[in-house]
């Protein structure tokens, strides 16, 4: 039997390691919290409304056929392409903006706004994508040895591309479009790594590309919790044991190296090797209890945003929504400048509203819609005080009745609040960070934690705030990361990357 390795976490950067590994003959044993596998990437099931409680889409979906096929599977999942990929609605105008790939389409969006706006729009595109296959194997696709050998690395990159590192992604925007509504729109983005265009770097601008003609926005059918259920089945085809409500709390040490981990039940769980799914900077400073991740010092990184999520099951057909919406109000450098720190809701929040039964009817009974909404919000070093919850879905609710004409609080079924309290005791997020380490260029490639440990060669990180980064399609190809470490190190005979 090969070497046996326990995974701690059960969020996809988990279950894809533990599919690789165990597919090359690692005996493979997972540990996890909660009382179902999936980490953030979870399901709601309340009243007969079935809800995606995190990611409700993913791009890059050549990433998870890679996954499979590197297990030697067929890809299980039953993907279907979002297009318009998302409307955006602002407070001025009665009718959103649809976004669609097909740039001839999104065009018309902006006529009479934008002169030139396709013109630009292809230019802008054009250079995100030079920016993204000249870096995609030289920072996305590799794992580094060290900090230096980052910076090595980086001197691969065509000089081009470098101003891009040091001006933001609103900057960059700003030099080419002159409508603020074209400037908001693609960088919204920027929420999707958990930030702010006025923070995060122009580099990202690479993700409109892939948004827009690389890959598109997917669905996948039956809502997102059947890349779990499908990674699960597999997992339990291989011999995958899964221990739910186990919590791991601590180390053991003999002689200087790893003997196990304790959960909250003084149960000793051992292994060859480990591999944690927890948050890579969190997990070293409270189960490790490593100075350098001390509270004070994971207090002073950069962490994203926190979610606000409202689950909504109401009777009747929401005709004005389609799969992805924005809501948008009139401040957008005001809102975005002090959403980070500010410790009150805001009075006119920005936020996400998604309708998975538009895609996937049976998330909903018979004449009736699932309606999942998130808001952007401080982390709890911010904002600790979460009693005005239920104000604050009330004030969404009312914005979007007003600017929809649906009557959301008048025909809800049924409704769950989740605060970034909750979020952070249910999934173990620090501070309730909702996507982990920002993307600063402090905690970028080889800037963010290794996901190979300091010290104990057997202890391995996969997920968001290891490398590459945060997203569904960066945590599956952490696990790759992952995987190549562990067989490069501790590899069985036959475990060869395929």
């Amino acid at each position: 039997m090969g070497k046996k390795v326990l995974i701690i976490g059960t969020g996809l950067g988990a279950l894809a390691t533990a599919l690789r590994l165990a597919t090359r003959g690692y005996q493979v044993e997972m540990v996890e919290k909660d009382e179902r596998a999936g980490g953030r990437l979870n399901l709601l099931k309340k009243d007969g409304f079935t809800f995606d409680m995190g990611p409700s889409f993913f791009s890059m979906s050549y990433e998870f056929t890679e996954l499979f096929k590197d297990c030697g599977i067929e890809n299980p999942l039953e993907l279907e392409e979002l297009n318009p990929v998302y409307s955006v609605y602002f407070p001025h105008r009665e009718k959103p903006f649809f976004i669609y790939k097909d740039l001839d389409k999104l065009a018309k969006e902006f006529e009479g706004l934008e002169i030139d706006f396709e013109k630009k729009i292809r230019g802008y595109i054009g250079t995100a994508k030079k920016l993204f296959h000249d870096t995609e194997d030289i920072v996305i696709r590799r794992n580094f040895e060290s900090k230096l050998d980052y910076l090595m690395q980086l001197t691969r990159v065509p000089l081009k591309h470098a101003p891009m590192m040091f001006r933001s992604m609103w900057k960059e925007l700003d030099g080419i479009f002159v409508s603020e509504e074209a400037k908001v729109i693609f960088s919204l983005v920027a929420f999707f790594l958990g930030s702010t265009p006025f923070q995060t770097p122009a580099v990202y601008s690479l993700l409109n590309y892939t948004e827009l003609e690389h890959d598109g926005y997917w669905n996948v059918k039956g809502g997102m919790y059947k890349i779990v259920e499908s990674i699960v089945g597999l997992l339990n085809e291989r011999g995958v044991k899964i221990h739910y409500n186990t919590e791991i709390r601590s180390i053991e040490l003999e002689n200087g190296k790893i003997s196990g981990f304790i959960d909250t039940t003084g149960k000793k769980w051992s292994a060859d090797l480990y591999v944690s799914n927890s948050d890579a900077a969190a997990f070293r400073g409270q189960v490790l209890e490593r100075p350098r991740f001390s509270e004070k010092r994971l207090d002073a990184m950069e962490w994203t945003l926190s979610p606000f999520t409202i689950y909504l099951g109401v009777k009747g057909k929401t005709d004005q929504l389609i799969h992805h919406n924005y809501f948008l109000g009139s401040n957008f450098k005001h809102y975005a400048d002090t959403i980070f720190k500010t410790s009150v809701a805001p009075e006119k929040p920005y936020y996400y509203v998604n309708v998975s039964s538009k895609s996937n009817p049976a998330c909903a009974p018979e004449g009736h819609e699932n309606i999942f909404i998130l808001c952007p919000m401080p982390d709890l070093r911010f904002k600790p005080d979460w009693s005005d919850s239920e104000k604050l879905a009330d004030t969404i609710l009312d914005d979007l009745s007003n600017r929809t004409g649906f009557d959301f609080k008048g025909n809800t079924v049924t409704r769950t609040i989740m605060t970034p309290i909750e979020w952070q005791d249910k999934f173990n997020l620090y501070r309730g960070s909702g996507l982990g380490l920002a993307h600063g260029l402090n905690q970028v490639g080889g800037f963010r934690p290794s996901n190979k440990d300091e010290k104990f060669d057997n202890l391995y990180y996969v997920g968001a705030s290891t490398t590459p980064g945060t997203g569904l399609p960066m945590v599956v190809i952490s696990s790759r990361l992952a995987t190549e470490r562990i067989i490069k190190e501790h590899g069985l005979v036959h475990a060869d990357l395929v």
